[in-house]
């Protein structure tokens, strides 16, 4: 492993952890090859969403911590997006209520891909509530797993939002 991808990995476990990037979810890092350097991606998120100055500063922050590698290199820092990966089970319960899409390794219920509203990890299953009722899925039999955006549940709650203040 190079100087600068220890020097990455480091940097995004001191990130995890660091209090001043409490607010700062790591959701995936890689690091790959872009002509004759490496090319890092740190993909992040934030509870009411990534904006410009996240990614700046989690971006400063990553480039002083290598500075000193001499290898060239590209950094990339992105928003997780409306869409985002659920990579953990902590995600599952994080995200109850909203929508989402699960790919599965082998079928259940007849199907390997599932929709519906996510109510979180019971024991070792993912429940998600589906229009025939309430589906649980194996963690282990995961294989992918992201958010569903939908712009009208978007759209009414923000509605009700601006009621309840008036």
């Amino acid at each position: 492993m190079s100087e600068v991808q220890q020097a990455f990995e480091a940097v995004v476990t001191q990130i995890e952890h660091d209090p001043a990037f409490a607010d700062i979810e790591v959701v995936t890092h890689s690091i790959g090859r872009r002509g004759a350097g490496l090319a890092l991606t740190l993909t992040i998120d934030r509870v009411g969403g990534v904006d410009i100055g996240s990614c700046e500063r989690v971006a400063a922050h990553v480039n002083d911590a290598l500075e000193s590698c001499p290898e060239p290199y590209s950094l990339e820092v992105e928003s997780a997006g409306l869409e985002r990966p659920l990579l953990r089970p902590g995600d599952y319960q994080r995200f109850a209520g909203k929508n989402a899409r699960i790919v599965t390794t082998l079928a259940i219920g007849g199907a390997k891909t599932h929709r519906g509203a996510l109510r979180g990890v019971v024991g070792t299953n993912v429940e998600l509530h589906t229009p025939s009722g309430t589906l649980p899925i194996p963690l282990a039999a995961i294989r992918s797993a992201n958010l569903e955006y939908d712009p009208r549940a978007d759209l009414a709650a923000n509605k009700r939002e601006r009621k309840r203040n008036g």
